[in-house]
């Protein structure tokens, strides 16, 4: 499959364009990068970047009133690169870059957590708490795969935590070799589960890279090659996940992947009401006045800690709620929707 070629040529290609003429030399460009795509049509059958520039391609010439019909660019010489690791390969790898090559406008991002009891922050900014026991997907998409196992907070309570977090980066051709993170309470490891803490050998290996925060305590992997950072925290005895991540990441699944609760919250069986009076371990004063400390603002995630507190009597769960609206400040493309009030 040819596609890295295509798309350098392109760039190549419109690079420099200015001036009166430019619309039509950009015109010439995309007739050609479509000509060059549908040479390798066969061979990129099944091959992401290729799907990704097709659609790139044909919403470029109606932005742009570009005729299928008409002159090409003419093919520019192509130097050696120096190295496997050239201009060509590192770019596709890198998914703000290339969507603005083919969109001209920076990418859209959604943010999705999960931590205390559990509460969900889905894509949509909705707010869920679940009563969720078991493994559960968080994300089940062409590019990612999230599996959150819950288990009970203490011996006979009805509220339960994230105890165990996997994650699937899966392969992506130009860019990574599949990769596979998973922590445990008391395991937040730097690493993949191979020992390796990039994407492997391939051109735009470092596009994936996982770096500790915290030791122990908060751990960040950026998936650049699909615009994606994700954030896993332990607080106490439990573990919290935080993603940001491009829309068109989000949004890359079938009908079949139905169940993901960043995107579709908690299945309504499985929902609690944060405002239904628990018989708890701590008075709720005095969880309001230990959330007070660490979240002066008393919306769902304030909420979502005094409810954690009570019920499990566990004054950890403040930082757990605290490192949720953390990552969220730094997460959310829109600083507005930072406080979700209910």
């Amino acid at each position: 499959c040819k596609i890295l070629r295509c798309n350098s040529e392109y760039v190549a290609a419109t690079l420099n364009l200015r001036g009166a003429t430019r619309n039509a030399a950009f015109c010439n460009a995309l007739r050609s990068y479509s000509h060059c795509t549908r040479k390798t049509a066969r061979t990129c059958r099944g091959d992401l970047a290729y799907h990704s520039a097709v659609h790139g391609i044909e919403d470029l010439m109606i932005q742009n009133n570009c005729s299928r019909e008409g002159p090409t660019s003419p093919p520019r010489p192509r130097l050696p690169a120096p190295n496997h690791q050239g201009f060509e390969s590192l770019d596709i790898c890198n998914y703000e870059k290339s969507f603005l090559y083919k969109h001209g406008q920076p990418p859209s991002y959604q943010h999705c957590a999960a931590f205390g009891d559990p509460h969900i922050r889905t894509f949509h900014d909705d707010f869920h708490t679940c009563r969720v026991e078991g493994s559960w997907p968080l994300l089940d998409n062409d590019y990612l795969f999230v599996q959150a196992t819950s288990s009970p907070v203490a011996k006979g309570s009805n509220a339960t935590v994230t105890s165990k977090l996997t994650i699937i980066f899966k392969n992506m051709k130009e860019c990574i070799d599949q990769k596979v993170y998973q922590a445990e309470i008391d395991n937040l490891p730097a690493a993949f589960e191979d020992g390796s803490v990039n994407g492997g050998e391939r051109p735009g290996g470092s596009s994936l890279a996982i770096r500790e925060r915290s030791p122990g305590r908060h751990v960040e992997i950026r998936a650049d090659y699909i615009g994606t950072t994700i954030a896993v925290r332990q607080a106490g005895r439990q573990l919290s996940f935080s993603i940001r991540a491009a829309e068109e990441v989000a949004r890359a699944f079938t009908e079949e992947q139905d169940l993901q609760l960043c995107v579709g919250g908690c299945p309504r069986s499985q929902r609690i009401s944060r405002s239904e009076r628990r018989r708890g371990r701590l008075p709720a004063d005095t969880a309001r006045a230990l959330c007070k400390e660490r979240l002066p603002v008393e919306d769902v995630y304030f909420q979502s800690c005094v409810f954690d507190v009570v019920t499990s009597g566990d004054a950890n769960f403040t930082m757990a709620a605290h490192g949720a609206l953390e990552d969220a400040r730094v997460f959310l493309p829109d600083a507005e929707k930072l406080h979700i009030f209910q």
